[in-house]
């Protein structure tokens, strides 16, 4: 086996927490090994002044999938990498041929919390401003809080904690994870279970991806997989294969495995927040993959085809 691995990863703080914390663990299991860290920064990085949703309409980069992945699964293609760490849920659908996801490791909470100066979000006043720059989070938001001011907001977790500070808004919404992961736990109001906020399919997650004709570097990294992480990931990615899921769309799941049962539940939105589908399925884990594509099927069916098939690439209505 290689003595050395290059693993690609983003710059952000938060990127950087993920790839040192698969850097240290392969080295632990496999003495000798060196994890060398090369920084690559993707079309979500460099184009900051634009909501997700529209950077495809825009004509930033190659369109909407892959912009927090596309430029690191190139350099493991083209040979500059041998691993790259990507967030699940930033990665496609379908991903490039030739890469396959080696481990997917022992998932953080997937929920979203919200977070203000010490008001919860049932408390906010009509009027109050949300940040968020997920479609997600703001059509469910707009369902059950109808009253509030839904803004779009970019930039790393640091980034949107400071426009809180400066008191740019009432409160933001940030995936539980990244909070945890970057030590700010603390800064958490709430916790928003998923009868409020259905989180985004592989939140928590990660995905250490590798060339599918690269068998020594599979042997590496495939004994940091989660049995039960890949499990719900395989149902949540066969949901998003399904439904045609992408920044711009606005949909959610989750996979929750218990005692080889598994509950996966969905949600589809429109973008005024008027409509919003939900659905739930079980069945055992051996057909995850089953599960998730059934439960797109039930989502289409009870209204979500409607919905999405009145979205536009720029994530407006049609």
């Amino acid at each position: 086996m290689k003595p050395k691995l290059r693993l690609g990863t983003r710059g952000s703080k938060l990127a950087l927490w993920q790839a040192n914390w698969v850097k240290t663990a392969l080295e632990a299991r496999w003495n000798g090994l060196v994890v060398e860290l090369s920084i690559i920064r993707t079309t979500g990085d460099k184009v900051l002044d634009t909501p997700l949703s529209k950077m495809g309409a825009e004509g930033h980069g190659k369109g909407l999938k892959g912009l927090f992945t596309r430029e690191l699964d190139e350099a493991l293609l083209d040979g500059r990498i041998d691993i790259a760490v990507h967030s699940m849920k930033d990665v496609p659908g379908e991903l490039p041929a030739g890469i396959g996801i080696a481990a997917v490791p022992e998932r953080e909470d997937p929920r979203d919390a919200f977070v203000s100066n010490g008001v919860r979000l049932a408390e906010l006043p009509a009027g109050s401003v949300i940040g968020t720059s997920s479609l997600r989070r703001q059509v469910q938001l707009k369902h059950q809080y109808s009253h509030l001011t839904l803004v779009p907001l970019r930039g790393n977790v640091d980034t949107r904690l400071r426009t809180l500070e400066a008191g740019e808004f009432d409160g933001i919404v940030l995936a539980v994870a990244g909070l945890k992961r970057l030590g700010y736990t603390a800064r958490i109001t709430e916790v928003l279970e998923c009868d409020v906020m259905v989180p985004a399919i592989g939140q928590g997650a990660l995905a250490v991806v590798c060339r599918d004709q690269d068998p020594d570097t599979h042997a590496r990294v495939s004994p940091l997989d989660h049995s039960p992480a890949r499990t719900a990931i395989t149902a949540e990615r066969s949901l998003l294969r399904a439904l045609g899921g992408s920044c711009q769309v606005p949909i959610g799941g989750l996979a929750k495995l218990q005692d080889a049962h598994l509950t996966i539940q969905g949600v589809v939105g429109s973008l005024d927040g008027s409509k919003l589908v939900t659905r739930q399925i079980q069945g055992p884990q051996a057909d995850a993959a089953t599960l998730g594509a059934r439960l797109a099927l039930e989502l289409l069916e009870g209204g979500g085809r409607e919905i999405l098939g009145g979205i536009g690439i720029d994530g407006t209505s049609r």
